[in-house]
Formats: C-alpha cells, structure tokens, sequence
C-alpha cells in the first residue's frame, strides 16, 4: 500500500501498483469499519471487524530474503507436464517453495537467462508446445530475489535437461526504448534492489509492473508481450513502480498461445479501450518504444533432452 491514513474515525489505503483503495467510517464503538473497497472502478462494500480474544490470530512471522550474495540452487525439483486444459502460466515463489505452472522450454530458457524466443538459435520443434510444472526447494535458506530465481533456473536446465549451448552476437530486429520527450512519468519505488518484485498482468493489456528497472521490465516484457526482443536504450538506472493498460494488437502474447490457444485480440470501435502499446508507453509511462535493429546475444543449441525422471 502506497498510502494508508486513519483521521477522525475515517480509514484510507491506497495501492500504487494496481488500481485498488480503500475508505472507511469508523463506528462509534470503535468495533468495527464500514467502507467501500474500489476495485479498479467497481465499488464493493467491505466491513472490518475488530477481532477478540476468541477470533484473534497470531501474524506469522514475515518470510525473509535470501541472503543477497547467496548463489542458490535447488535442494529438491519434481518436473511433471501440465495437466492439459490448463489455461494461463505462473512463475513465482510460494512460502518456501519455487513454482512454475503450464511453462514451455521456451519459457524456461527465457526465464533462466533473459533472452526472447528469437534468441534462441536450434530450438526443438517441442521447446513452445511441451508443458510442464515444476515445484522446487532453493537449497539456500530465504525468499530468493527474481535474480537468485533465474540462478536457480540455470543450474536446473543442464542438470535436468542436459541443456548444453554457446553464446553468440547477432544482429536482431528489436524494439528499442528510450525516453520520450517531457521525460519518464513512473514512481521510482520505496523498496530496495533486494525487495521482492512484481510483474503480472491482470489481463491481456493489463500489467503491474514493481520495483524494476527499465531493463529489467524491457527483459520480462519480451519474454511475455513481444514478437522480437526489447532493448532498454533509456538510460535510466532507478527502479519503478508503474501499471501500463493499452489494447493489444495480434502481434502481441504470441507466448501465452502455447497455454491458452489462440489469441483473440479485442475488436469493435470502443471509445472508452485503452490505447495502442505505443501510445500507452508514451502517455502513461513517459516512454518512447520503436522498431529499430541492435546487436544482441543469442543462445545456441548445442544438446538437450525432456527432463530426467523425478
């Protein structure tokens, strides 16, 4: 919450990162507050009851980060495919456990090592149609950072997929970012570098980006949203909080196809729809995206297998 104030009986809290708040009257008795939850632009009534002994319940104990020079790998991983149906993907970190759900290798590998598909260079015809789930415990104690997380990932690949492969320097068509004229319109975040950090979408054309760089964002808004690689030119180094909402066009989540079938971007001549991508990075984030070319990285294949047996 990027704001929470309570004066003269009357509760309010505030997100930053995604369009919720919160307003409340405080009953005389002081038991209880009768409020409105905004969901976005959806009010919900939500009342708050203050707990007694008998409803009382101990705040856990908050999860600590992993230690920040910490090089962790996994204790233990089980690698099982997807039930199918199974509609979305997730990648994250739950209590002490490492989670990704309905991933490809394609993923995998975008995940590990920061690269969009097309710097992938003798992919398998299975690598975006294989799926998998994967459940592991770091074999360092803590939350682990998202970086510690694509660390985990790297030793993974090669121990449970034989995944063998060499660097090179290609020439790409890209997306290049640089700052738009009046300057970035983002809220350099509270928290520091090693803080946890979001990027989720609410929907297709939805997404809440927390506590990154604009490389950071360029290297995850790649592997999720765009059909090239995206190039972080900006020059900026803060960190920022920041929610982005535009209307996707068809070139857009080829990614998340392999889970959730063909992508339908929105039709009709809504005039309340959000803008273009493009227009949506100036206006909203104060930043300026164009196609260009840029030398980059490439990872070539050179071996790799389905996973080993758990």
């Amino acid at each position: 919450m990027a704001t929470i104030t309570f004066q003269d009986g009357l509760l309010k809290f505030k997100s930053s990162m995604i369009e919720r708040s919160y307003e409340g009257k405080m009953a005389e008795d002081g038991k209880s507050i009768t409020g409105t939850w905004m969901e976005g632009d959806k009010p919900i009534l939500l009342l708050l009851d203050r707990t007694t002994p008998d409803t009382a319940w101990a705040i856990p104990e908050v999860p600590k980060p992993m230690a920040a020079d910490a090089n962790p790998g996994f204790e233990v991983a089980t690698i099982k495919p997807s039930k199918p149906g199974t509609r979305g993907k997730g990648i994250g970190f739950d209590g002490h456990k490492f989670i990704m759900r309905n991933v490809d290798m394609d993923d995998l590998i975008s995940f590990a090592y920061g690269m969009h598909t097309k710097q992938i260079v003798g992919a398998q015809d299975w690598f975006d149609k294989d799926l998998f789930d994967i459940d592991g415990t770091p074999d360092v104690s803590g939350v682990p950072s998202m970086h510690q997380m694509e660390l985990m990932m790297q030793k993974l690949l090669p121990d449970r997929f034989a995944l063998k492969f060499h660097y090179e320097q290609r020439k790409l068509p890209a997306y290049i970012i640089t700052v738009a004229g009046g300057g970035p319109k983002m809220t350099k975040t509270k928290f520091g570098p090693n803080d946890p950090q979001a990027f989720f979408f609410r929907a297709f054309g939805d997404l809440t980006v927390g506590n990154m760089t604009i490389k950071e964002f360029a290297t995850w808004f790649q592997g999720g949203v765009m059909d090239r690689p995206v190039v972080d030119q900006t020059g900026l180094t803060d960190r920022y909080d920041f929610h982005l909402k535009w209307t996707p066009d068809d070139s857009q989540f080829a990614q998340w196809r392999s889970s959730n079938g063909p992508f339908q971007a929105p039709v009709g001549d809504n005039p309340d729809a959000p803008p273009s991508l493009w227009t949506a990075m100036q206006e909203q984030l104060g930043l300026k995206m164009e196609s260009g070319q840029a030398m980059d990285d490439v990872i070539v294949i050179d071996h790799v297998d389905h996973p080993s047996p758990n």
